[in-house]
C-alpha cells in the first residue's frame, strides 16, 4: 500500500509542473479515483497529449474499458492504477468490466 500511496503522490507533484510539448502548450496529468465502485470523477475534459491515471481504491479489481474499443486497462488490482495518454479529439465513453454499472466519460477537446 505504502508503494501505491508514494505513485499517487509523485503523479500529482509531477502533474503539477506540466510537462512541454514543443508547440507551447503543456500536457497534464489527471487522476480518476476508483472507489465504492465508482469513477470519480465521472466526466472528465482532457486535451490530447494528456495522461489519465486511474487509481483502484476499491477492494476488488475493476477495468477502465472504452465502450468503443479505444482503450482497455484490463485488470486494475486493488491498490493499483493504470496510466493511459489520448491522442485524438473526441468524447469516449467507458465502464469497468467487472462491474457495468460503472460508467465514466472523457472529453478529449
Amino acid at each position: 500500500m505504502r508503494g501505491a500511496a508514494f505513485a499517487v503522490a509523485l503523479t500529482l507533484i509531477l502533474s503539477s509542473m506540466g510537462l512541454a510539448t514543443g508547440d507551447g502548450a503543456e500536457t497534464r496529468t489527471h487522476t480518476v479515483t476508483i472507489e465504492g465502485m465508482r469513477f470519480q470523477p465521472e466526466s472528465l475534459t482532457v486535451a490530447p497529449g494528456d495522461t489519465i491515471i486511474w487509481v483502484n481504491k476499491d477492494l476488488v479489481p475493476h477495468t477502465a474499458t472504452s465502450e468503443a474499443g479505444r482503450f482497455d486497462s484490463k485488470d486494475i488490482q486493488a491498490d493499483r492504477s493504470w496510466r493511459h495518454t489520448v491522442r485524438e479529439k473526441g468524447d469516449f465513453a467507458y465502464i469497468c468490466t467487472f462491474h457495468p454499472t460503472m460508467k465514466g466519460i472523457m472529453r478529449v477537446e
